[in-house]
């Protein structure tokens, strides 16, 4: 059962990081680590809470930037299994405190990150990059050449939708959320949250795990609500969230017609990916 620390429910758990044991929480969806395990990994200091203070203090000095800004206290068990608080930040708050460390044992982190800006860069200036390396990536993990298409199809439209939002005064992460759930309440019935609990995802991308139907569907809502928002040069979150319900109403009919013409569900709890894992979780054959 995760604990419930503040009024917040929270999911702690062990990662290892060059064989070190790193304190990590879950919470909104995403990881913090603790900052005094991050550097006991990367320095072998037996004082690894000293070295932070004396590392903060340090950098302060050299420039206006705080460290202590991009982190959070938040309870984590000790060794003692007690919960203490402790420093923690998320996986950009870590990189940019493994930049300030002053050990060999850094270094390696540090010449991947300007290896990952350098890249960055180049994908601003040739977007043509960054779609290569997302397939590519899509591909390593099993995915086929047809999915990753759609997929890649489906990133196009969702872009094209949140430029069109932006246009129209919703700008707001929260509000992009919103929308997004109207279309899809609209489309399958659910909000993304629920459809993620009928996959039994946590943090992994929705849409990573749809099949072919599951996508186009959902780009088909996406593709009619930015039309329809053009159509009626919506503004602000109220008049978009209308275009919403209309866009995803598109793509809820069709469904319908098509389960009605198959007999089958377009919505499933499986995931893309799941005939693989099932399949190693499958006892071995008796021998006769």
């Amino acid at each position: 059962m995760p604990k419930k620390i503040n009024s917040i429910t929270e999911s702690t758990k062990i990662a290892l990081f060059k064989g070190k044991r790193i304190r990590k929480t879950l919470q909104n969806g995403e990881w913090l680590f603790s900052v005094i395990d991050v550097i006991e990994a990367l320095t072998d200091s037996d004082r690894p809470s000293v070295y932070w203070t004396a590392m903060k203090a340090r950098v302060k000095n050299e420039g206006e930037f705080q460290l202590s800004t991009i982190c959070r206290q938040l309870k984590l068990e000790a060794p003692d299994g007690k919960l203490r608080e402790t420093d923690c930040a998320d996986t950009e708050g870590v990189f940019r405190i493994i930049q300030s460390i002053p050990s060999p044992k850094a270094e390696p982190f540090k010449r991947w990150l300007a290896k990952v800006g350098y890249e960055r860069i180049q994908e601003i200036e040739n977007p043509e990059l960054a779609q290569k390396r997302m397939k590519a990536l899509y591909k390593a993990k099993g995915y086929k050449d047809e999915w990753i298409e759609r997929r890649v199809r489906g990133i196009a439209i969702r872009e094209e939708l949140t430029d069109e939002w932006k246009k129209r005064g919703v700008v707001q992460q929260q509000d992009f959320s919103i929308l997004t759930a109207e279309i899809s309440k609209a489309t399958f019935g659910v909000t993304p949250s629920e459809y993620k609990k009928l996959k039994g995802l946590k943090r992994e991308n929705l849409r990573d795990h749809m099949d072919d139907l599951e996508l186009l569907f959902s780009q088909l809502g996406e593709a009619a609500t930015t039309q329809i928002a053009r159509t009626d040069d919506a503004q602000g979150i109220a008049q978009n969230a209308n275009a919403a319900r209309r866009g995803g109403a598109v793509a809820g009919t069709a469904r319908k017609q098509l389960e009605k013409e198959t007999g089958k569900k377009v919505m499933n709890s499986k995931n893309y990916l799941a005939p693989k894992q099932v399949t190693k979780k499958l006892p071995k054959p008796k021998k006769k």
